[in-house]
């Protein structure tokens, strides 16, 4: 896991307090007072928490104090969930390709273009996204759908038809995942 930083925006006696406690604490605390420099310190972390009293509907990951005083060990809890919840998330996001499949939502992205996947759908990229070569349906109807037998069926083309043809409608890209003689392969950039 990433290090942790906790940015206590505009709130210098909370500051003070948490860093008295800083050493049996799992994060770096930063005390900031103005929006440029807490903008610019953000722009330069990864895994950040902001603590103020009021939300900034620009930025992602706050926790917004609306009852004080808080009792500290409630606060530190808080603190402590919100991290948890954060990594979490990060955890969900894989990069493929160009794109970032969240597993949680289960959505495929890049840039501002969003399509929702259905498990299957994930566990299909997911499986191909690891393989360097090419994946046979064999493979495919044991690993991602758990067939054992020999029996004849269309499942993992079907599937793959339409995954292809989702992906082709909302990014226009018909290389994402390629067919080849022995199976099927993920584009790598």
């Amino acid at each position: 896991m990433s290090i942790q930083n906790l940015i206590i925006y505009r709130s210098s006696i909370l500051h003070s307090i948490l860093e008295e406690l800083s050493l049996n604490l799992n994060y770096n605390i930063y005390d900031i007072e103005d929006e440029n420099s807490l903008n610019d310190k953000i722009k330069n972390l990864n895994n950040y928490l902001i603590i103020s009293t009021k939300k900034l509907s620009y930025i992602d990951n706050q926790l917004i104090l609306y009852n004080t005083p808080i009792n500290i060990s409630k606060l530190l809890e808080k603190i402590n969930i919100e991290f948890l919840k954060l990594h979490f998330n990060n955890q969900s996001k894989i990069k493929i390709s160009r794109y970032t499949i969240d597993i949680n939502s289960k959505t495929m992205q890049l840039n501002d273009a969003k399509l929702k996947l259905t498990e299957k759908e994930i566990n299909i990229i997911l499986y191909l996204s690891k393989s360097d070569n090419s994946v046979d349906i064999d493979e495919l109807q044991k690993k991602v759908w758990s067939y054992q037998s020999e029996v004849e069926t269309h499942t993992v083309e079907t599937h793959i038809y339409r995954l292809r043809k989702k992906i082709f409608k909302i990014f226009d890209d018909d290389q994402f995942i390629i067919s080849e003689k022995k199976g099927y392969l993920i584009k790598k950039l």
